[in-house]
């Protein structure tokens, strides 16, 4: 076996890779280009069968943190090996409080890895279990962590509120990827939340050269996880509007998911089928020829019964930069984005009849949609480049560096 190659960076994620989550494949992409050594650990294994065709230009090695339903070494004896391994290690336990086995299991995995490779700083997507791992893990191995957080780590039914309150504590700093995420968290969680910085997502804007909308075109397009977060219930509903309106139009919606059945259930009752399609999955290379043929692309977000809700959809970004006028709704921080009359048309989420309004309006006014797609284009070239917000990123990893994660008080590990 060869000896791992040291790295100052280590992203770690729930699963890796996933098609939805572009943003973080461009972030690894971009810091590679400045130079930094990244190590890549996922926690759980990966599930689809779809990928980003950038995925091949990263360098970074892979390393799954296999489970406890995968484990080889019981958790005692992964903790006596780790306590020669890892500096303190009986009184970091102490430092971070109760924790689950598994939770634990993985985090010496990690802590180990990490020193191994001479790992200074870990990064962690999303609140929830990368969070979970990568606190404890940090504190294990002695090196700091900064989070970014989204928003159904946010916002969801099931987040843990004391849990997230010790994860952004621990933290030497958090990014967000909204403005209205970060009033939100600084309105929660109080001191911890006051550290938050809003760094957009961003897109790599030469693979999204612009192009003026096709004028002599009535397709929407819609694309994302077939979820209820989409709102893709209301848009078929606004489709069936246009219809009775006698509104010439076809609307395809591309992606796969748990409300398959029932979309295409509610296509049939309202007789759709010749107006509205479930397209499936496409490969992202695929999708930008698709944006481009579209005469606006639709993202109908809506808070879902679970508190679970979208911040700002990458697809959005990249209609917006590749010049397809968007329309969407007012959830979380998408009018950040989509600014009503301006760089888009916002709408009220689940107002169908609103939705039905904004769509029979692009397809009806050229002129309205050129003037939106190129305020768009100037927004994402301004705020949405993955080259600046990458380098902010890389400034507070610069200033997290010296800085060890807080302990937090404590006593034992639960076993479950």
């Amino acid at each position: 076996m060869t000896t791992p190659q040291p790295s100052a960076l280590a992203y770690v994620v729930k699963r890796y890779p996933r098609f939805s989550e572009t943003f973080i494949v461009n972030e690894i992409l971009e810091h590679e280009k400045a130079g930094l050594q990244i190590d890549i650990f996922a926690l759980r294994p990966v599930r689809e069968s779809h990928f980003q065709d950038i995925l091949a230009q990263v360098k970074a090695p892979v390393t799954y943190i296999r489970d406890i339903t995968a484990a080889t070494r019981s958790l005692w004896e992964l903790m006596q090996i780790a306590r020669t391994e890892l500096p303190d290690f009986w009184q970091a336990l102490d430092d971070l409080g109760e924790m689950e086995e598994g939770d634990l299991l993985q985090a010496i995995k990690l802590a180990m890895k990490a020193r191994e490779r001479n790992i200074t700083h870990f990064h962690a997507h999303f609140g929830t279990l990368a969070a979970t791992i990568t606190r404890i893990a940090a504190r294990l191995a002695h090196i700091p962590y900064t989070l970014t957080v989204h928003a159904k780590d946010i916002y969801h039914e099931a987040v843990d509120q004391e849990a997230m309150h010790k994860k952004l504590a621990d933290a030497a700093a958090v990014i967000t990827v909204s403005g209205y995420n970060r009033r939100y968290l600084q309105a929660t969680y109080g001191e911890a939340g006051k550290r938050v910085e809003r760094i957009y997502n961003g897109l790599h804007l030469d693979r999204f050269s612009y192009e003026p909308p096709k004028l002599n075109c009535r397709e929407i397009l819609a694309v994302g996880r077939l979820v209820e977060k989409k709102g893709f219930d209301v848009l078929i509903s606004a489709c069936a509007l246009l219809r009775e309106r006698g509104i010439s139009f076809h609307c395809s919606i591309v992606g796969e998911g748990l409300k398959q059945e029932t979309l295409a259930w509610q296509i049939r009752q309202l007789d759709l089928g010749d107006l509205v399609c479930l397209a499936g999955p496409r490969p992202h290379a695929e999708l930008i020829r698709i944006f481009r043929e579209a005469a606006m692309f639709v993202a109908p977000c809506v808070i879902s019964s679970d508190g679970d809700r979208d911040g700002l959809p990458t697809v959005l970004l990249e209609a917006m930069a590749l010049g397809t006028p968007v329309i969407s709704t007012d959830v979380v921080g998408i009018p950040e984005l989509v600014r009503h009359y301006d760089t888009g048309l916002c709408v009220a989420e689940r107002d169908s009849a609103a939705l039905a309004d904004a769509m029979e309006r692009l397809l009806d006014d050229t002129s309205l949609r050129t003037s939106l797609a190129g305020r768009a284009r100037q927004l994402i070239e301004e705020e949405f480049d993955i080259r600046k917000n990458a380098a902010a990123q890389r400034k507070l990893f610069k200033m997290a560096s010296s800085n060890l994660p807080a302990a937090t008080a404590g006593t034992a590990v639960r076993r479950t």
